[in-house]
């Protein structure tokens, strides 16, 4: 079964909504003109509950099907990221410095693509819930909704998710069971010493050695600490230090990200970062702050949902186009809170060659957002049948 024909037919209108959204990128939980309107879309369609303000901007909408039946969760991520769109698009970010450079666009458009052909057809058992989540990039909005009911105020027993992926065979999903995302953890640390004259280094205590001395000892945690199949990451990704040739600075920073997908080589990371860091110090007598930031937890599918979202997914693009069993990818993703909450699945969707995520020339094709929109739709029809 390919692009399901009634949402084909109104592709054109699904293209406008998507291009609105990119021209009014907004940031983290400051979703309030995206939710509006959502919320007007959803309105127009005649969905039978929609609930605003959760994680602050975030919508939870209701369709019922025929008969009594369980509730299915679709999310879509809403929010942009601060970068200055270079695209050129005549329906470019009008919004300096912030652009949905991730495609979180695109996403939203599939949602609601799903939720205009659902309303229509109501050719599904129990509820449908349309969830709407702010501040994927940043402030993990997915575990805020979490937090505030979305699973358990709605009843919701199973959810799924999609995300497109650029430069990757156009209308192709992938996923993949269990840990498909890594867990994310950001490591910020600033040491003090003494500051002086370059000249007299001897009067000093130098934070710039210690800094070197740590990010190099920092690398090693990975290749003799964590087994060999246990795949990490540590990215020194920041250092700052200093301000002129003849200057031994007083202070000195550097940042990290942190990711894996076991638990226990989460921890393991955590233990030897600060035990690097607390003795790198002493050696060298500086002090040392440390603020490590627990972040986004590895996003792992539940194996019977991620075979059927599969199924579902070959269905609409064809058999050869499914990777059900694709590498999973050290990116993060908070969609991971609602897998720990509920059984279910996230799946990528190729795009097509064009810009990566987070690159200021991304932009998501209009094409892709028909192929979502049937996935989410068939989903609903095969996961809660009408008897």
């Amino acid at each position: 079964m390919p692009v399901l024909n009634r949402i084909a037919a109104y592709s054109g209108e699904m293209k406008g909504w998507r291009q609105h959204l990119h021209r009014n990128p907004e940031l983290g939980f400051d979703c309030h003109n995206t939710a509006a309107f959502i919320a007007e879309r959803l309105r127009e369609m005649g969905v039978d509950e929609i609930h605003e303000g959760i994680a602050r901007t975030g919508i939870v909408a209701l369709i019922n099907g025929q008969g009594e039946g369980p509730t299915i969760g679709l999310r879509a991520d809403m929010d942009a990221l601060p970068i200055a769109e270079i695209t050129g698009a005549e329906y470019a970010s009008t919004v300096p410095g912030k652009m949905h450079a991730c495609g979180h666009d695109g996403h939203v458009t599939m949602l609601l693509g799903a939720a205009k052909y659902l309303c229509e057809t109501r050719r599904f058992a129990g509820r449908v819930a349309l969830i709407f989540q702010p501040a994927e990039e940043d402030g993990g909005g997915g575990q805020v909704m979490v937090q505030e009911g979305a699973m358990d105020r709605f009843g919701v027993s199973q959810v799924y998710g999609i995300h497109n992926a650029p430069n990757v065979p156009f209308g192709h999903f992938h996923t993949t069971p269990g840990p498909l995302m890594a867990s994310v953890d950001t490591a910020t640390v600033t040491l003090t010493g003494k500051g002086g004259h370059g000249a007299t280094p001897h009067e000093c205590i130098d934070p710039v050695v210690a800094v070197v001395g740590m990010v190099g000892a920092i690398q090693t945690i990975i290749p003799r600490n964590v087994y060999a199949l246990d795949e990490a990451v540590i990215s020194v990704t920041q250092i700052h230090t200093g301000t002129a040739s003849n200057i031994v600075p007083e202070t000195a920073m550097f940042q990290a990200t942190i990711r894996a997908f076991d638990p226990g080589v989460r921890a393991l990371l955590k233990r030897r970062f600060y035990e690097i860091v607390e003795g790198h110090a002493l050696a060298y007598n500086v002090k040392a702050d440390v603020h490590y930031d627990w972040g986004y937890p590895a996003t792992v599918n539940h194996p019977a949902e991620t075979r059927f979202a599969a199924e579902v997914a070959a269905e609409v693009a064809g058999a050869d186009a499914v990777q059900a069993d694709a590498n999973r990818e050290m990116g993060s993703e908070d969609f991971s809170y609602m897998l720990e909450a509920r059984p279910g699945a996230y799946l990528f969707l190729g795009t097509g060659p064009g810009a990566g995520l987070h690159h200021p020339a991304y932009d998501f094709n209009d094409e892709a957002a028909p192929i979502g929109a049937s996935f989410f739709a068939r989903l609903v029809e095969r996961a809660q049948p009408l008897v």
